[in-house]
């Protein structure tokens, strides 16, 4: 009875999609609930337009992750998004392995607002990556399990097979090092990633990453 219930189990990508679509608005909403205007004490209470001007030049270390976060989101909805295109039908199996790439996508507003609150902090920029990395390995198991279970469209070739696979490890790795440049500054470090999302989210591309 319990293989057959594997066998049944989670074969909806329709339901998937859905559920995936939902946390992803869920979770991008998350990120605007950081961007507050900082008055905090008495002190900085906002009576007149200089001040209210100065406390919207205070919220630019959040603005930063927050809108570098959305760009992630963005991305990372639209590779999973071609992934379940690409697939014929699902089974019990990769729904838990995409149940857990979502687990990473809900952790991004925690990691952003660590990194928002602590944005010169080396650790918070570390953590953020981590994040980042747990989506893109979650995404390549999805994609690495749906070739060995069968579950890929006709359609599919060896070489979208080994494209998709190569932008995801190139794209981790472009993360990576753009996460080692917080030795130097983390603002050098953010600016990077932020060039790579874009790089991948827009036309047309960098020339200098293209070529990489």
């Amino acid at each position: 009875m319990r293989t057959y219930y594997n066998r049944i189990a989670g074969q909806s990508l329709e339901r998937l999609a859905a559920l995936s679509d939902g946390i992803f608005a869920v979770a991008m909403t998350l990120l605007v609930l950081d961007l507050r205007v900082p008055v905090s004490t008495i002190s900085d209470r906002i009576t007149n337009e200089q001040d209210l001007w100065n406390a919207l030049i205070k919220l630019g270390p959040n603005l930063l992750p927050y809108l570098m976060s959305f760009l992630t989101l963005g991305i990372i909805w639209a590779g999973q998004q071609t992934q379940l295109n690409y697939f014929k039908q699902s089974n019990l199996h990769l729904t838990w392995i995409h149940l857990a790439f979502l687990l990473a996508v809900t952790l991004m507003p925690f990691s952003t607002g660590l990194l928002a609150a602590f944005i010169t902090f080396r650790v918070a920029l570390v953590v953020y990556w981590l994040n980042i990395v747990l989506l893109g390995i979650m995404l390549f198991v999805s994609w690495r399990y749906a070739q060995y279970a069968q579950l890929m469209k006709d359609e599919v070739t060896a070489e979208i097979c080994s494209a998709t696979e190569r932008r995801i490890v190139f794209a981790q790795s472009l993360y990576a090092f753009g996460t080692l440049l917080c030795i130097i500054n983390t603002y050098i470090s953010i600016g990077f990633i932020v060039l790579v999302q874009l790089n991948y989210a827009i036309a047309p591309r960098f020339w200098l990453l293209d070529r990489l």
